[in-house]
């Protein structure tokens, strides 16, 4: 494999557009395995804080990202296009731009799982979802960001061998096809909320696109619009 790989997590204050992260965790190709808390001057939302278990008096005598090894250390491997991997990666990559950094090529697992489901058979494509539908064994806590790139990594390297043997393809054009694809939004194929869950979208265009376009217009509503449902909504709308 030519390129060096970055799995990255982060845990952050909340999951708004104000909020800054607090712990970073990443495990490099050529060895390196990094995994620090960081102090804000932004609050934890208790929401945030109930998941992940990082407290503000965890973080109270910790350095500002900004300050630490770590990111210089990122700052470095970005400048070189190293390969950002993480799950629902759009999420991770915010965060990190918040502090100043530019990250390069990105592999989002999140959507290569996804793409390679394509009639949407696996019910959920959360990280400990797969981590358990696929059997992945590693001693790791979830929702701790050290823990998440623990099963990342894994799920990775299984996601990675897959596409080699479907495609019949090296290992470093399996990972540019993931860079490629990692770009792309999702179209969704099923709605699994609200009163046509667990229908086929284009079917619910037929009978009811009133609704798919009341959906859209609740999605452009969102605090951070999700490109996915954006373009999917428009796909099956043919605007």
């Amino acid at each position: 494999m030519k390129n060096i790989l970055i799995f990255i997590d982060t845990e952050t204050t909340g999951a708004g557009p104000d909020d800054r992260l607090i712990q970073v965790a990443y495990r490099t190709t050529d060895g390196v395995d990094e995994n620090g808390l960081y102090t804000t001057d932004r609050k934890i939302d208790i929401g945030a804080m109930a998941t992940h278990h990082i407290t503000e008096k965890m973080i109270a005598n910790k350095p500002l990202f900004v300050e630490s090894p770590a990111f210089h250390d990122l700052q470095k491997r970005f400048a070189q296009n190293q390969i950002f991997v993480a799950h629902n990666a759009p999420f991770d990559v915010a965060m990190i731009e918040k502090e100043g950094l530019r990250v390069g090529p990105i592999i989002d697992t999140l959507k290569i799982a996804r793409a390679l489901d394509p009639n949407e058979k696996i019910e959920s494509y959360a990280l400990q979802y797969l981590r358990y539908l696929l059997g992945i064994e590693v001693e790791a806590t979830a929702h701790d960001a050290w823990g998440d790139i623990l099963v990342l990594e894994q799920l990775f390297y299984r996601l990675l061998k897959k596409i080699v043997d479907e495609k019949k393809i090296s290992q470093d054009d399996a990972i540019n096809w993931m860079i490629e694809e990692s770009k792309k939004p999702t179209l969704y194929r099923s709605i699994k909320f609200g009163k046509y869950a667990g229908q086929k979208l284009e079917d619910v265009a037929e009978t009811d696109p009133g609704y798919l376009r009341w959906l859209l217009g609740e999605k452009e509503k969102e605090e951070v619009p999700d490109e996915n449902w954006l373009h999917t909504l428009k796909h099956y709308l043919h605007l």
